[in-house]
């Protein structure tokens, strides 16, 4: 057959330049929904020991606490809305987002082979079942609860940026991981796109 090919010029076969291809070693879906799994379940554990630690100590009367020089501070906050206190008197709405994202994430797991794509998801969704779980559980009652915050940046009382928790880094950082992701051109399945030069 080679030899027909290089007599006649021309492959039997073609690709077109532009063409996916895959990763070498691109890990099988069973281990992406592995990772998945796993760095969700450290960020919802993560989060939840922080928080039960800040409601039992800071909450009662403990000054906040200085980290890194004072480039942050750890306080304690309870959030009905979303970033600066947005939408807080509709607190329902942020349940109903969280658990919608979540059934997302589950659809896009079963589609991921790629290690980086399963880190990114599992952030995303630790982070959306982190503040769920203060919505449902917290008080004043379910799909009501307030989201606990602890993290200030460059002061003690929330003046130069909204506070944060955990689990809002690690939606933070999950997403901008997917981006960076997609830019690169490295899909939830192990193929990259080849670029032209």
């Amino acid at each position: 057959m080679r030899q027909l090919q290089a007599v006649g010029g021309a492959a039997l076969t073609t690709q077109d330049p532009t063409q996916d291809r895959t990763e070498p070693g691109a890990p099988p879906r069973v281990r992406a929904g592995a990772v998945f799994g796993l760095v969700a379940i450290a960020i919802v554990a993560i989060d939840l020991v922080v928080k039960q630690w800040v409601t039992s100590s800071l909450a009662h009367g403990e000054p906040p606490v200085k980290l890194l020089g004072g480039l942050i501070y750890v306080i304690y906050t309870r959030n009905s809305g979303a970033a600066f206190s947005m939408l807080e008197d509709h607190t329902w709405i942020f349940p109903v987002i969280a658990i919608g994202v979540i059934g997302w994430l589950f659809w896009m797991i079963t589609r991921t082979r790629s290690t980086a794509w399963a880190v990114a998801l599992g952030l995303i969704l630790g982070g959306a079942a982190g503040n769920l779980g203060d919505r449902l559980f917290r008080a004043p009652g379910p799909f009501r609860g307030h989201v606990v915050d602890m993290f200030s940046f460059l002061d003690d009382h929330a003046g130069h940026f909204a506070v944060f928790n955990i689990a809002d880094s690690a939606l933070t950082v999950g997403v901008i991981l997917a981006v960076l992701l997609e830019f690169s051109g490295l899909r939830r399945d192990g193929t990259r796109v080849k670029r032209d030069a």
